[in-house]
């Protein structure tokens, strides 16, 4: 809403300032950090500091203390420093006078009511602005109860602040009622501070010598004092029933019970260490122990029993490795799981590949992570209503979660609906990731990545509702070749993973498609492409596809027999023919068409501009089909005779049997993949990786290697990546009916 007050604030600051500090701010009317930061840097100017800063940091503060302890009517320096102050009031929703730059009675009475907000009264009363509370002046902090605030956390908040905010490192904290991670680390240091820590030791962090002090100071039912307040101050953070309190009655005994049958505590209804470490860090006490864990190391039955005389029931296993070469045990291996069958252990499997920034998701990759985790634990043996948890493995912001996390599971959603439903829905994230995903109605069961205390997404929120597991730390177990390196997870009984498994399904040979399934496919092609808006019936305009879902499928069963022998010569998945040959029908537009005709042109009568193009069932060009096949020649893939496709003579025979001749593209769209093996231009591998051996192609390539292999098919494409990663989940999708087939 436009504030007066606050545009004649952002006027002063523009024609005063503006030319001084080197910014001016958007005349809006409206709060924002804009504003703010340009009220910092006219501060810094009128302080004598000569590199300004957006930030009110170290300097600006010793600097504002060492002057102006104190501001009031007596000690502001000039008209223009009190606008300041003034201005910054106008932005907190605050009456700083009529900005005449005179600290006068209304600018008195809205500093202090500025600081009773704050809950600052007592500590510092009287209408003297300090620096700490100047400081926080020029936030977008809050210190009135907000629409979504809580009284009780408005409390804590004040409290917070009216205690320790002498302390050298406390800084004043909102209240707003909302709890966050800067009130999550002032609780921290508050505990730090009354633990005995000096200033500058005392960092807002829960490490151990804040763990080993606090042990001392278990609170209980009829305990009264500092503890006590501090101890119900984190049951309020941590959203339980409870009000900030001194003393330990019987009513914050049974809400402890509560909260520690929650967590998977013994239900004492005391504060003991466990129990407090739980209110103040995600991973609360690290030495407890835990009946889960994950790992990224296979499980043989020397480590199975080790896992066993550790207490350990469920063990969280991937269901793909997204690289070849590193970690070469993070997934399931031949076997494993029969071990776990064998030796009494339940397995709990996780999709991951990348998912390590907010890029890595959208609803198309969430299509295509679907599909894949549900072929892989398909080809493992999880038997049908096992949870899959798909991890969310970074600290996503609320926005990210909005924009990307919360798409990725809508697709995640549909395409296990695509394929009946055969396994439930679980997350791995931080507490935020966790409980929005699980709100959307996407997931149901979370796995709380809570060994990272300082993301924004663990921070001063609670535990999700629906938690399963609860990963808080990092051991090393056994010796030998018994020895792996664990997270050790709490279990809630939520999930109880896998304990038998279906015959797992090998990696086998493909064979022909099951023409009984060959509907089936195609209407989960035409839903996925329908879904990321391409129609079955290819759009309009000049950029209307020609081919629709049902020809490009009808194409791809015609060639079958070639396709099926090229996969058994070259041991080369199906789906990668498949994929590029589907995905080319399915782009060819009459762009892409009247380009063709330029070709010929160019070679029939002279006319044509374009000399060659991507063309036929597999979107190859004439200089690519000639460059495949020459590699592979010299290769020993394939035989045939050398071609120049510098040479019209040479270039036009190919091109023409490549847009006439079905067979002929779908063959050497096999072997622009084995050139892709190879090294073919275009893709880009991390240092020390390869796509597959140095001979032929593999039945098991990792999930990179079949991106890399596709992007790379299209890299002549000025919009491979988007192309790429959407014909991910066709690959996917052609997997799921071939697995069907070969594992008749």
């Amino acid at each position: 809403m436009r504030d007066p007050m606050v545009l004649r604030a952002q006027r002063f600051v523009n024609s005063v300032y503006g030319s001084r500090i080197g910014t001016t701010v958007e005349e809006t009317g409206e709060t924002d950090w804009a504003t703010l930061y340009a009220l910092t840097r006219a501060l810094q100017y009128e302080l004598g500091i000569t590199a300004l800063s957006d930030n009110f940091g170290p300097t600006t503060l010793s600097t504002l203390t060492a002057k102006y302890p104190e501001l009031n009517a007596d000690t502001v320096p000039s008209p223009d420093f009190c606008r300041i102050i003034q201005s910054g009031l106008y932005c907190k929703g605050y009456d700083g006078g009529d900005l005449d730059g005179t600290y006068g009675e209304r600018v008195q009475a809205a500093v202090t009511k500025l600081k009773t907000d704050m809950g600052l009264e007592q500590a510092f009363p009287g209408a003297d602005l300090t620096p700490k509370v100047f400081k926080a002046l020029l936030t977008m902090d809050s210190y009135v109860l907000g629409t979504s605030g809580a009284r009780q956390v408005r409390e804590v908040q004040q409290w917070l602040n009216g205690r320790y905010l002498n302390r050298q490192d406390f800084f004043v904290v909102a209240c707003d009622g909302r709890v966050s991670r800067d009130l999550a680390r002032a609780l921290v240091l508050g505990t730090q501070y009354e633990l005995g820590m000096a200033d500058g030791t005392a960092n807002g962090n829960f490490g151990p010598g804040t763990q080993s002090a606090l042990k001392a100071h278990p609170v209980r039912q009829g305990d009264k004092g500092v503890y006590v307040q501090l101890f119900s101050a984190g049951m309020v953070v941590n959203r339980r029933p409870v009000a900030l309190t001194d003393t330990f009655d019987s009513y914050l005994a049974a809400a402890v019970r509560s909260f520690q049958s929650f967590v998977a505590l013994p239900a004492t209804g005391e504060g003991d260490f466990a129990t407090f470490a739980s209110l103040l860090a995600s991973y609360g006490d690290q030495s407890r122990q835990g009946k889960a864990c994950d790992t990224i190391a296979k499980v043989t039955p020397a480590r199975a029993a080790t896992l066993k005389a550790a207490g350990i029931t469920y063990v969280g296993r991937y269901l793909t490795n997204p690289s070849a070469t590193s970690l070469p045990e993070k997934a399931i291996q031949p076997g494993e799981l029969q071990v776990f069958a064998q030796q009494g252990l339940r397995c709990f499997p996780i999709y991951q590949t990348v998912n390590n920034d907010a890029s890595d998701f959208d609803y198309v990759a969430g299509r295509t992570a679907g599909y894949a985790a549900v072929n892989a634990a398909l080809d493992h043996g999880f038997k049908k209503g096992t949870r899959i948890f798909f991890a969310v493995d970074f600290d996503a912001i609320d926005a990210e979660i909005t924009a990307s996390v919360l798409p990725h599971f809508k697709g995640i959603k549909e395409a296990m609906a695509d394929s009946g439903h055969p396994y439930e829905i679980g997350v791995y994230g931080s507490r935020n990731v966790c409980a929005q995903v699980g709100a959307a109605g996407y997931s149901t069961a979370s796995f709380v990545a809570d060994m990272s205390p300082g993301f924004d997404g663990n921070a001063g929120r609670p535990l999700p509702e629906d938690w399963a597991y609860d990963q808080f730390v990092i051991r090393t177990l056994g010796s030998g070749d018994a020895q792996l390196e664990v997270d050790v997870d709490v279990a809630s009984g939520r999930d109880t993973g896998q304990g038998s498994f279906n015959r797992p399904r090998p990696a086998v040979p493909d064979v022909a498609l099951d023409e009984g399934q060959v509907p089936a496919l195609r209407a989960d092609l035409a839903r996925y492409m329908r879904s990321i808006g391409r129609p079955d019936l290819g759009g309009v305009g000049s950029d209307a596809r020609l081919y629709t879902n049902a020809q490009a499928v009808e194409a791809i069963q015609d060639q079958d027999g070639l396709i099926t022998e090229l996969s058994h010569t070259y041991t080369m998945r199906k789906a990668l023919i498949q994929t590029a040959v589907y995905w080319a029908m399915r782009d060819y537009s009459l762009a892409d068409q009247a380009t063709d005709q330029q070709v010929a042109d160019h070679h029939l009568t002279g006319s044509g501009q374009v000399r060659d193009s991507h063309t036929g069932i597999g979107q190859i060009s004439g200089f690519d089909a000639i460059q495949a096949w020459n590699h592979c020649i010299g290769w020993g893939y394939t035989t045939g005779d050398r071609r120049d496709p510098a040479k019209d003579a040479d270039l036009w025979s190919v091109w023409q049997q490549l847009s006439k001749d079905n067979t002929f593209s779908v063959r050497t769209a096999a072997l622009v993949h084995l050139w892709g093996v190879r090294g073919r231009p275009g893709g880009q591998l991390p240092p020390g990786d390869r796509v597959t051996t140095p001979r032929s192609m593999r039945l098991d390539l990792a999930e990179f290697e079949i991106t890399e292999l596709l992007r790379r098919y299209r890299a002549w494409d000025p919009d491979v990546e988007a192309q790429t990663h959407q014909s991910l989940a066709v690959y996917q999708i052609f997997e799921k009916y071939n697995s069907i087939a070969r594992n008749a």
